[in-house]
């Protein structure tokens, strides 16, 4: 399926993903009733990416502060090996991890990936990076589990206690993560030719591409903007189902 984005700058054809159903089936549904019509892009960061989907949005004020509206509900996370923040990406916004553990997506918001074209080296960074995140998140599940254990060490001042769990926490976690080596070789060819956000892989759900109007989204991220990176001149949106 796909969906055109009709913005006052160009148009955008976006082909949704098999692979994400529920961000598929979600996503035409709120366009099917029109949802999205007359919305912004409300967030726009040069080199970084474009966001929209939130209703407040329209008609919104000059200065008014927008990125918290959406219908009453969030969608699971469908983060897929293989869907990657590459530049046209259609991903899914979503609040932090300190109170969204689950990385459950936003139920209209979205954005489009432009980001930078990396070199090996900047690459291999990144994939050091991803690795040492991924061992921390495996750590902090870990002690979320043993939080009762740590609470009642801490009350009672066991240090001894405290670092021998910790110590047992890391192995447990290192053992985790020890089939992963970062980066794959599809990700290294992408980031180093197409180009994209690497570090967002693995972290928000990915559910479709720009097929159409590549050079729409270059203009929009370029766009000047003001507060919390709100265009300056609104870039209103309407969608369609085209297919």
């Amino acid at each position: 399926m796909k969906v055109k984005i009709q913005t006052t700058l160009g148009d955008i054809v976006v082909r949704l993903y098999d692979e994400t159903p529920v961000h598929r089936d979600n996503f035409l549904k709120l366009v099917g009733e029109g949802y999205y019509d007359g919305t912004l892009f409300h967030r726009v960061i040069k080199d970084f990416m474009i966001q929209g989907g939130d209703p407040d949005s329209k008609g919104a004020p000059a200065g008014k502060m927008l990125g918290v509206g959406g219908p009453d509900y969030t969608l699971q996370a469908e983060i897929k090996d293989g869907l990657l923040h590459k530049r046209g990406a259609l991903a899914a916004a979503r609040q932090g991890d300190e109170v969204n553990p689950e990385r459950r997506s936003s139920g209209s918001q979205f954005y489009i990936v432009w980001g930078q074209v990396y070199n090996e080296g900047q690459l291999r960074q990144f994939s050091k990076q991803m690795k040492m995140q991924m061992m921390q998140n495996a750590f902090n599940k870990l002690a979320a589990e043993h939080r009762a254990e740590i609470m009642q060490m801490r009350r009672d001042r066991d240090r001894a206690g405290l670092q021998e769990l910790q110590d047992r926490l890391v192995a447990e976690a290192e053992k985790q993560v020890a089939g992963y080596s970062g980066m794959t070789d599809e990700q290294m060819r992408i980031y180093s030719t197409v180009g994209g956000t690497p570090h967002l892989d693995g972290q928000y759900t990915v559910f479709g591409e720009v097929e159409e109007g590549l050079d729409v989204v270059e203009m929009i991220q370029n766009t000047a903007t003001g507060a919390a990176d709100r265009p300056v001149d609104d870039i209103e949106m309407k969608l369609t189902v085209v297919e």
